[in-house]
């Protein structure tokens, strides 16, 4: 699946994207997992993470399927 990266992650990971596998049936929580522990400096913003999935915002527990395109979402802020 292909994953996109906003906001602060783009900076933190300085890419905008990249391909990534997990084990079939993982789900939307196992892929912020996934990233999580390969990214841990990002801090607290995964647990505020908006996810879409296909352009269409999802839930932790959706199943992931192989061509599926996800975006992760930080929070935003202003001021």
């Amino acid at each position: 699946m292909r994953v996109l990266y906003f906001g602060v992650l783009k900076d933190a990971f300085g890419r905008g994207d990249e391909e990534m596998v997990l084990a079939e049936g993982a789900s939307v929580a196992d892929l912020i997992t996934a990233c999580r522990g390969r990214y841990a400096g990002a801090g607290k913003i995964w647990d505020s993470m908006a996810v879409a999935v296909n352009q269409e915002y999802a839930r932790a527990e959706m199943v992931l399927g192989e061509g599926d395109e996800v975006a992760l979402l930080p929070p935003v802020s202003g001021g």
